[in-house]
């Protein structure tokens, strides 16, 4: 019994399932927001405006914009931009204070994270905002 309990110790709690933001629950969350996502190296990554109607306005804070929309597919958040046809699935998770992202494209390759500071800007000298 003592084996076990030190076995237990060891290895702690199971992990907990997270569950995905549905696509209604990702909608009141960022709907009228824009946000600045960082990659797993607190790299600035890009910001995207979610606008009404599920539309989204995305920039690699290059000034460079890209419009698209996003949907939902086999429990992911979709998006499809006008520069690239092929959908972009992503889960998406609530992370501490903000939405970590996780690409199911090629899963386990990039995950990105909301940066909470709110001071998401989008800059899109291609087409005026």
């Amino acid at each position: 019994m003592i084996r076990l309990l030190v076995i237990a110790c060891l290895f702690g709690p199971p992990a907990r399932a997270e569950t995905a933001l549905s696509a209604e629950a990702f909608d009141a969350l960022v709907t009228g927001r824009t946000l600045s996502f960082r990659d797993g190296t607190g790299e600035p990554y890009g910001v995207e405006s979610y606008q009404t109607g599920r539309r989204v306005i995305w920039s690699w804070l290059d000034g460079q914009c890209d419009t698209g929309t996003w949907h939902e597919k086999d429990g992911n958040i979709c998006f499809v931009y006008q520069s690239d046809p092929e959908p972009q699935c992503w889960r998406f998770f609530i992370d501490g204070d903000g939405l970590r992202a996780e690409f199911m494209n090629d899963p386990g390759s990039s995950v990105l994270y909301e940066i909470g500071d709110g001071s998401a800007q989008l800059v899109c000298s291609d087409f005026g905002v």
